[in-house]
């Protein structure tokens, strides 16, 4: 067999995905090198021609040290390392990582005075500012380099945010080992094993990588929240999506509109006060995610009614189910004029508290028979001469509008763009949630597109049914939604080119009427990790292959563990054995098992024409004379 210069750099690169780094990084090459991590390592930033760096990068940079030293990850092999102790006595080790800045970093100048002479110094613009930029604007790219000498490692970014970024890459090329027995989890090793790790310019194919949490079927404690954030942060998230309200309660406290958390929360308990919003903003900011918040217009606004019932259209109608897509039914009064100036100022008084360039007003499954047997709406439709489709446009304007004059980018559900007559400003974004199919229907009419599927992206589903009097029966999107199926999505299916470039992103998502603080971290984690690489890889490694489960899977058992180990109750994808072995856990019988060995023989076939190939390069360049600067 012939195999040419390319076919054998290509089968090494690919090779090289091997490192357990999720998502998986662009031009990642990687060596067979051992390396310990120094007791004194340190993180420096690079503070030449003047830069100075901002709190959350250097709260970062503590954050890294700290869990590269307590994760205590053991090797995801047989042994968990063990074979890795003897190699590990002649490794070198690494005592420096340096953060550097490419020439073109976002920053602002600040001048000690105005006279001749005066020195000027740059501040690097915070991680919190780069992460809630407008969603197409945000530049994520770093480039990250580990000798295998136990020379300085250099992460490169033109932001904060990039640094941010190489940073969680860096975090997850280090494992453990335990040292004596009486020294416990105190002593052992933190080494990588696979240096030389070279990545260029690494960046997401799209912006928005996000998670939607539902905190109004059930509530969720700030702990709970600030957990999910920096476990999206891990994986490279950008945004989270908080469906803070909906007809069941309304824990948001929004000022000017105290009373409607009063009255509509579970409880006094379980409300989010002002300073909890900001916290929740403040500490995902800093950790590179923005949070768009959505509270739901006109349908699944029931809740609005115990503090506003003037504004509430069948409020607690029976039976429900003729009135609400869920129980309890009710949706605001949107033929009103007094209700559409109370929905602007309650979605107004929020809006301009938040950083994001984004705000969300749902849209979706609105009950036209709620409107149709409620006096107060017919009698407005009857003084007006509008329709009802009328009304939801006049009302839409309205409110839109007025988020608009706060530089807000309005998300909605995709019934907003395909089955109502309502004028969307070019810029709206729309959420696709009722099927993967219905996202052509959307970029052919232009919109920014958020890939947020039921048949892929919702974790809820595959529970069963939760109505009462349905017991034993399936919920109206089950099965459950499996890693390997979100894995599949292709965000560019059945899109031209053209219209391609209208896709921001994607989500997972998490509706909560069977989901709680208790089963929080096993319904999310690890599977919402998956779109973290379909958004952040698209829908082809960088070797050109399409992504595929049997090259996933070890990578994301890694990741998992990992999580693990930082506190998070992430369930298992397979019995620890196989985690232990990749591909011996394939289905498929006798032609899995030849599959497998015929990898081992692939294996020992790279490695060799790898030696071949560096032995041909490193006499090559003797012949000419070449030294690496």
């Amino acid at each position: 067999m012939k195999l040419s210069f390319t076919s054998i750099y290509t089968t090494l690169h690919a090779v090289g995905l091997v490192n357990a780094l999720w998502p998986v990084p662009r031009n990642l090459e990687t060596g067979t090198s051992l390396l310990k991590l120094s007791p004194s390592f340190d993180i420096q930033f690079e503070a030449g021609s003047g830069w100075s760096p901002p709190q959350d990068l250097l709260n970062a940079i503590s954050r890294t040290k700290n869990r590269i030293w307590n994760d205590k990850l053991g090797r995801l092999v047989v042994g968990r390392g063990e074979d890795d102790r003897e190699g590990l006595e002649s490794a070198s080790s690494l005592s420096l990582l340096t953060l550097e800045l490419d020439s073109h970093s976002h920053s602002k100048s600040t001048n000690d005075d105005d006279s001749v002479g005066s020195s000027t110094s740059h501040a690097l613009l915070p991680i919190s500012v780069e992460a809630v930029k407008d969603i197409g604007t945000r530049s994520e790219e770093y480039s990250l380099k580990v000798p295998a000498n136990g020379g300085p490692a250099v992460i490169r970014a033109n932001s904060s945010l990039g640094l941010l970024r190489g940073l969680t890459t860096f975090e997850q090329l280090w494992y453990w080992l335990p040292g004596d027995v009486d020294e416990g989890d105190a002593g052992g090793i933190v080494y990588a094993h696979q240096v030389p790790v070279t990545i260029e310019k690494d960046y997401p194919a799209f912006p928005y990588r996000g998670f939607m949490l539902d905190t109004a079927r059930n509530f969720f404690p700030v702990d709970d929240i600030k957990r999910v954030l920096d476990t999206m942060s891990l994986v490279k998230m950008s945004v989270f999506h908080w469906h803070v309200v909906d007809s069941q309660s309304f824990p948001l406290t929004i000022p000017g509109f105290e009373e409607l958390a009063r009255k509509g929360a579970y409880s006094r308990k379980e409300i989010y006060s002002s300073a909890d919003v900001q916290g929740i903003v403040k500490y995902a900011a800093e950790r590179g995610i923005d949070v768009l918040v959505e509270i739901d217009t006109p349908g699944h606004t029931a809740i609005i009614a115990k503090a506003y019932p003037e504004h509430i259209a069948c409020p607690d109608a029976m039976p429900w189910s003729q009135y609400a897509h869920e129980p309890p039914a009710g949706q605001l009064r949107l033929a009103s004029s007094a209700t559409t100036n109370f929905t602007v100022s309650m979605l107004s008084s929020i809006a301009q508290t938040l950083p994001s360039t984004m705000f969300g007003t749902g849209g979706d499954e609105i009950n036209e028979n709620c409107y149709q047997k409620d006096p107060s709406t017919q009698e407005d439709l009857k003084r007006s001469g509008a329709t009802l489709e009328k009304a939801l446009d006049s009302f839409t304007q309205t409110t839109h509008g007025a988020l608009r004059q706060l530089g807000k980018k309005v998300v909605v559900w995709q019934e907003m763009a395909l089955n109502h007559r309502v004028s969307l400003a070019n810029d709206t974004i729309i959420m696709v949630w009722k099927s993967s199919e219905h996202a052509t229907e959307v970029a052919k009419k232009g919109f920014r597109i958020i890939h947020a599927p039921s048949d892929y992206f919702y974790l809820d589903c595959g529970g069963g049914e939760w109505f009462g009097n349905y017991p034993g029966t399936n919920s109206w999107c089950d099965p459950f939604k499996s890693w390997q199926k979100a894995y599949a999505f292709d965000p560019l299916a059945s899109l031209s080119s053209a219209e391609a470039s209208l896709v921001l992103g994607g989500q997972q998502l998490l509706w909560t009427e069977q989901a709680s603080p208790e089963n929080l971290d096993p319904i999310i984690w690890p599977r919402a990790a998956v779109s973290s690489e379909v958004f952040w890889t698209g829908p082809h490694h960088p070797s050109g292959q399409f992504r595929t489960v049997a090259e996933a899977l070890h990578r994301l058992h890694d990741v998992r563990f990992r999580m693990v180990q930082r506190g998070v109750r992430a369930i298992p994808l397979q019995p620890q054995w196989c985690a232990l072995r990749p591909g011996q856990c394939d289905s498929g019988g006798l032609p899995s098992t030849a599959w497998g060995f015929a990898l081992k023989k692939l294996t020992k076939v790279i490695k060799r024409y790898k030696r071949i190939a560096l032995s041909l390069t490193n006499n090559y360049l003797e012949r000419i004379g070449y030294n690496e600067l």
